[in-house]
């Protein structure tokens, strides 16, 4: 569309505001009066009707500054007072305690995440639309979907699954995984889903940990047009797991996991059935409480193992409502689409279109089968209204001279693109493509399971900008002293609790772990791990991880994970992985190594030290490139520097300032690897070839 400023994209009016589930809320804050709460006040519910939109920063301001209004608001607005005899009356029913870790949010309240995402739509309703690479698709309504998960539920009750106990799925895209999930959080168990590309030790990495007592599996899967038989995969799970008794299998290759397993063997027609052939129309769901747990995510630091995030019920349904229905400005009956996979918290995000009572459409494979505009064919041939992608898909599209307009798209409202920066000229380049069309730059992540900043249907949507911090999220930029910053780069943190924070972490019973992920810096205040501008007008710019955690794809996963396989490669003395984003939007994660002894590395070794990862862990763990280094800069203590290059990596210009500059050099062992660093930075900008001698 033409606009006066080149850079601005998207405009609401009223008319595209009118019907927004935001406009929906303020509507209902107009007559939301429970006794001992203050609404906003008339320059956000009263704007003058057809001639201004309410304020956005008003709204924010409240929603943060009254955190219990707010979120009793949001609880009633999302209709989870309904049926369950639950109504706050006073902020203290709330949040009786703020403290960062460890809020207490609505004791007492009952959800059940199950069942709200089954009560979204009316029976007869589309709940979701599965697609695969071979073209297969089906359809199921609300009703459908709830006989399956009751059945699947009811499977689970008989094999003795109940609160405290864990459900862990090995599993792509697909319904199966959903009514699992489902199930899981029915009976009140907690669920863990890792994708079937994720080799043996990254998944029992992460299984371990939460102790399974069910695994529902896949013999194989398809992705890019090949079939992957994943039964050597699964018996080793059920080997190495001892608390596992069931394996549910999904046959979807049709290859069969055998008898041969340690555990008992179900296959999922008999298991969604029900143990007694005849499941109840709808489930029996557990009375959950807000904050007992409903799943586990995975977010993999930098040292030792994945961290296993809990999340719950209450905080998990309110804050994903409030996402979808407030910020994405996902409607009920619209076309819900995330191209994702089930390993990854942008899957969760998608499935939570139920709660809105969204038609959620699955796809089971790869963005680029048969070719690289996979992800604009199944949106077009879905009329999908909001559809999530990566900018990792965004920016190769656009390099590629790819042409998303050349498909019906005339239902597209909303473009959400997440997993990493996305390029200024991709910006464009959808601004050109798609024009009328919302590009949502969305910014969270796996730790909360939502979103910290985006857009609304009442903010513009501006090249390299997202549109501000969302709805209940009290964002700021703070320096290295803990001040807040404006309009200069600091670290992203959230000053007040959000209610899907994790309740904790697995086998973290002190909460040690916990306070040392989020809490270390700045005690009480929540660090995320980017780096990222606030400015003036609230809008911001993510400038990267202040930490070392690897995206991939949108994925984060742990150099820590990469490490323990290389740590046994014969041939390695040493190694340094980082991930970076470069200045034309593409991410680079190169695997700087030192050779031991003799051991050359060529392209031979290279091609092992590839395959030894893409088969032990997965093959969003393959680097791009394998560089030889004389050595690996590391601290005294024996941590190796992977955020200092990182950040000279991302900025070739500036390499020499940052690590000349790098505080406490006399703390790191062989500092003038920094050096050696910057000089490769620059290096590989000008001639993109092998690396400078070091001297």
């Amino acid at each position: 569309m033409q606009t006066e400023t080149p850079d601005l994209l998207w405009q609401p009016t009223p008319a595209t505001f009118d019907g927004s589930g935001l406009a929906a809320y303020l509507d209902f804050l107009r007559a939301w009066e429970p006794d001992g709460f203050t609404a906003p006040g008339p320059e956000v519910t009263d704007p003058a009707p057809g001639e201004a939109l309410p304020s956005y920063a008003s709204l924010w301001r409240w929603s943060t500054a009254d955190l219990p209004a707010f979120w009793a608001s949001l609880w009633d607005f999302l209709g989870h007072a309904e049926g369950s005899g639950h109504r706050p009356s006073a902020p203290e029913e709330v949040l009786p305690d703020a403290s960062m870790p460890g809020a207490r949010w609505f004791p007492g309240a009952p959800v059940n995440f199950a069942e709200r995402c089954l009560a979204g739509g009316e029976p007869d309703d589309l709940a979701v639309v599965c697609r695969d690479e071979t073209g297969a698709r089906t359809e199921t309504t609300y009703a459908a979907l709830s006989r399956q998960v009751a059945g699947l539920a009811a499977t689970f009750r008989d094999l003795g699954v109940g609160p405290g106990d864990a459900v862990a799925g090995y599993l792509p895209n697909r319904l199966e995984t959903l009514v699992a999930m489902l199930a899981s959080a029915s009976v009140g168990a907690v669920w863990t889903c890792a994708a079937p590309e994720f080799g043996t030790p990254s998944v029992l990495s992460r299984f371990e940990q939460l102790g399974p007592r069910v695994l529902v599996a896949v013999d194989g899967y398809r992705y890019g047009g090949a079939d992957h038989d994943r039964r050597t995969e699964v018996a080793a799970l059920a080997e190495s797991l001892p608390t596992l008794t069931d394996v549910v299998e999904v046959p979807l290759l049709g290859l069969g996991l055998g008898n041969d397993l340690p555990a008992a063997t179900l296959a999922w027609d008999e298991a969604v059935r029900g143990p007694d052939q005849h499941p109840a129309a709808k489930p029996a769901h557990v009375a959950t409480e807000f904050s007992d747990p409903l799943w586990v995510l995975w977010s993999s630091g930098t040292t030792g193992r994945p961290k296993g995030i809990v999340q719950s019920h209450g905080g998990i349904t309110l804050e994903l409502g409030k996402a979808l229905s407030l910020g994405c400005d996902v409607r009920r009956g619209d076309r819900y689409f995330v191209a994702t996979s089930a390993g990854w918290m942008m899957w969760n995000f998608a499935v939570a279109g139920l709660l809105v009572g969204a038609e959620v459409v699955l796809y089971d494979g790869s963005p680029t089968h048969p070719d690289a505009d996979g992800v604009w064919r199944v949106a077009a041939e879905e009329g999908a209204a909001v559809v999530g992608v990566g900018a990792a898909y965004l920016t190769a599209g656009m390099q590629r001279g790819r042409e998303p307009s050349a498909y019906d798209l005339g239902a597209l409202r909303s473009l959400l693109q997440t997993g990493s920066t996305l390029p200024e000229e991709a910006w464009r380049w959808i601004g050109r493509e798609l024009p009328g069309v919302q590009l949502q730059s969305i910014s969270g992540g796996t730790d909360v399971c939502s979103v910290l900043a985006g857009t609304s249907p009442l903010l513009p949507s501006v090249v390299g900008r997202i549109s501000a911090p969302w709805l209940g999220v009290d964002l700021e930029a703070w320096d290295v002293d803990g001040r807040p910053v404006t309009g200069e780069e600091g670290e992203l943190v959230v000053r007040s609790p959000m209610p899907s924070m994790p309740l904790g972490l697995l086998g973290d019973d002190d909460g040690s772990r916990y306070r040392a992920a989020y809490f270390d810096v700045f005690p009480g205040t929540w660090r995320h791990g980017d780096w990222v501008v606030v400015h003036d007008d609230l809008t911001l710019a993510v400038a990267g991880r202040s930490d070392a955690t690897l995206n991939r794809g949108g994925v984060r996963i742990g150099s820590a994970e990469l490490y323990d396989v290389l740590d046994d490669l014969e041939g390695l003395a040493d190694s340094l992985v980082v991930g970076v984003d470069l200045a034309d939007g593409e991410y680079w994660m190169p695997l700087f190594v030192v050779p031991d002894g003799d051991q050359v590395v060529d392209h031979d070794f290279a091609d092992r030290l590839r395959t030894t990862l893409r088969t032990r862990l997965s093959p969003r763990h393959v680097p791009d490139e394998v560089i030889e280094v004389p050595r690996v800069p590391r601290t005294l203590t024996g941590k190796r520097l992977e955020v200092p290059v990182t950040r000279i990596l991302a900025d070739p210009e500036g390499s020499a300032r940052i690590a000349g500059d790098q505080a406490g050099r006399g703390a790191v062992d062989h500092p003038e690897m920094l050096d050696w660093f910057a000089a490769y930075a620059v290096h590989r900008r000008d001639t993109r070839a092998a690396p400078p001698a070091s001297g």
